[in-house]
């Protein structure tokens, strides 16, 4: 399908100069030169975003020549994701800290509370959430794990060792 259709490499260019509405058009393609001889059918290809063509005539851009009188106020509205969602259970990770701090999981539980906090006001949405899943984990570990030892605790105590 490619027969008679012959490629020449360009070098490589710098960015296209002018503004952008004269970049995104480029001029229409024109025929080969007519040094090469028209019986072979030889068209050159070419970059559509090449400006300095051997075949198209350098056209200046026609907008950077008008004078720039006129300014486009922008305004930037910063919209930060709500952070109050993210629960930090850091009341339940100082009580398991103080109470039921078994194995010291609830000293991690609340080393992750901490870091929730920090990371909700850096606006670390995910860092927050990830960090807050942690923390409940450690929580009910450290919760479940010192309630199952003071329940073995009563039951030895209800019914010795001595008994058996």
């Amino acid at each position: 399908p490619f027969e008679g259709v012959a490629w020449t490499p360009r070098p490589p260019q710098g960015p296209p100069q002018g503004c952008f509405a004269c970049i995104a058009k480029p001029p229409a393609l024109r025929q080969a030169s007519p040094v090469l001889s028209p019986s072979s059918a030889v068209y050159l290809m070419e970059s559509k975003s090449c400006k300095g063509d051997s075949l198209r005539p350098a056209v200046p851009c026609k907008h950077s020549m008008e004078k720039k009188t006129m300014t486009n106020p922008t305004t930037v509205i910063e919209i930060y994701p709500d952070t109050t969602e993210v629960n930090d259970y850091y009341l339940w990770s100082i009580f398991n800290f103080v109470y039921l701090n078994f194995c010291c999981l609830g000293f991690i539980a609340l080393a992750y509370s901490l870091k929730v906090r920090d990371k909700k006001l850096l606006n670390d949405l995910n860092g927050a959430v990830e960090d807050a899943k942690t923390a409940r984990l450690f929580n009910i570990t450290s919760s479940a794990l010192a309630t199952f030892c003071i329940i073995l605790i009563f039951i030895f105590l209800r019914y010795p060792l001595t008994d058996y």
